[in-house]
């Protein structure tokens, strides 16, 4: 049986229904994936810290975590990041080699088709 996951933050609420009406809109499957990601316990969200960035993007890539960036580890190129929450240090080292930081609303704002993104988890 399948326990209903109600979100005490309504700011996550808010981002999850436009997730789902951005991927109606758009007929896009990426927003409704990260919107069922985060309607799950907030336990299961994902924790990526910059190391995993580093080995798994390339330069200029668009990374979407659906969770939150952790600091640890060296970045070594620029990448742009959305999340739902980033560390001091890990926002420190993205914007040290000159890389964006941006919340999964902004993403969504700037490319509403979801195209070239990669998610991280």
């Amino acid at each position: 049986m399948k326990k209903n996951c109600i979100k005490s933050n309504p700011q996550i609420s808010d981002l999850i229904s436009k997730l789902k009406r951005t991927s109606r809109e758009h007929d896009v499957n990426i927003w409704r994936d990260i919107a069922v990601r985060l309607e799950k316990p907030r336990k299961s969200y994902a924790e990526v810290n910059v190391s995993k960035i580093n080995r798994y993007a390339s330069d200029g890539e668009i990374l979407l975590v659906p969770g939150k960036v952790l600091g640890s580890g060296v970045l070594e190129f620029a990448v742009h990041v959305a999340a739902l929450s980033f560390s001091d240090a890990a926002i420190d080292k993205i914007a040290a080699v000159k890389g964006k930081c941006m919340s999964i609303e902004e993403l969504v704002e700037s490319n509403p088709t979801g195209s070239k993104i990669r998610i991280l988890r």
